[in-house]
């Protein structure tokens, strides 16, 4: 049960610097930043260790706990690829569609009929 106790603050603590961490001025910046892992390794260490936790709490008899555990690692999981998705959008910006016809052609070369 004191291990539950302790995973709320590290997890709070996450968070916390995951928010700190994306305050930087966004409008300095020309050209697309570079993928930023340590939001997506943060999250993902946290995960391994709620797995690690799991799996000592189902070895040593404890199936309310170890289910308790999966569940916070699932959990874990799904922030730890929201994370990664984030940083990839970041370091990635989509292209601007492109119109429909030949977009090698100037525009007055373009009829609609």
């Amino acid at each position: 049960m004191i291990v539950l106790l302790i995973e709320i603050p590290v997890a709070l603590l996450l968070g916390l610097t995951s928010v700190i961490r994306g305050w930087g001025s966004a409008d300095e910046q020309t050209v697309a930043p570079a993928m930023g892992w340590v939001p997506a390794l943060w999250f993902g260490g946290f995960t391994l260790g709620v797995l690690v936790i799991a799996v000592i709490f189902l070895y040593t008899a404890h199936p309310f706990a170890g289910a308790v555990q999966l569940l916070l690692a699932a959990v874990a999981l799904f922030f730890t690829i929201a994370a990664w998705h984030d940083q990839y959008e970041r370091a990635h910006p989509s292209r601007l569609p492109t119109r429909v016809g030949m977009p090698h052609a100037p525009s007055h070369l373009i009829t609609d009929g």
